[in-house]
């Protein structure tokens, strides 16, 4: 079975983007932007919401053609170019980079992806994780929380029917006093 890790730079008051999508204050540093990086080559299949794929697509497929573009980035734009990914979406049309559209049920094709045997999957997009949060199908949660306070905005955690109780896996600090949390969910 796999693994289904949901992480992203959330700010100190939990959202991951602020009113009118606003992510400008979660600029990673170097060094988390290639812990993200590294995270990214350890994952297998990569599944997103239509929000985040439209921002993620806009950018990242030429990420690294940029004159611009870091080594890190160019590193990034690469790895997330050729991993798999799944979009669940009734509206996005058409999707490229190794990636397939799904548009039925998302929490059982998640769960359905979980069960075949492969290495870990990572969720992006907060309503989609959301959906797998509540049908109990996250196994980790990694949290780089930026010392920054957004009064509203996307929550990076959806309204629970039930508690989700948490073991710690590993806290780490990173410049600019971002703080990054790993917790398994306890079964």
């Amino acid at each position: 079975m796999r693994k289904l890790v949901y992480g992203m730079n959330v700010s100190l008051d939990g959202y991951i983007a602020a009113p009118g999508d606003d992510i400008g204050w979660s600029a990673p540093s170097d060094e988390l932007f290639q812990f993200w990086s590294h995270r990214l080559q350890a994952t297998d299949v990569s599944l997103y919401g239509r929000k985040l794929w439209l921002t993620m697509s806009s950018y990242w497929p030429t990420g690294d053609q940029r004159p611009d573009a870091t080594a890190a980035e160019v590193e990034f734009a690469r790895r997330w170019r050729d991993m798999s990914k799944v979009v669940f979406s009734s509206t996005v049309d058409t999707v490229d980079w190794n990636t397939r559209l799904f548009r039925g049920d998302a929490v059982s094709e998640i769960a359905r992806l979980k069960a075949e045997d492969g290495g870990p999957m990572e969720i992006a997009g907060a309503t989609l994780a959301g959906a797998a949060l509540r049908a109990g199908l996250i196994d980790e949660y990694v949290l780089a929380t930026a010392p920054v306070l957004v009064g509203g905005g996307t929550p990076f955690f959806t309204a629970l029917d039930h508690w989700v109780n948490l073991n710690l896996l590993e806290t780490r600090t990173f410049p600019g006093g971002v703080t990054l949390t790993r917790y398994e969910t306890r079964r």
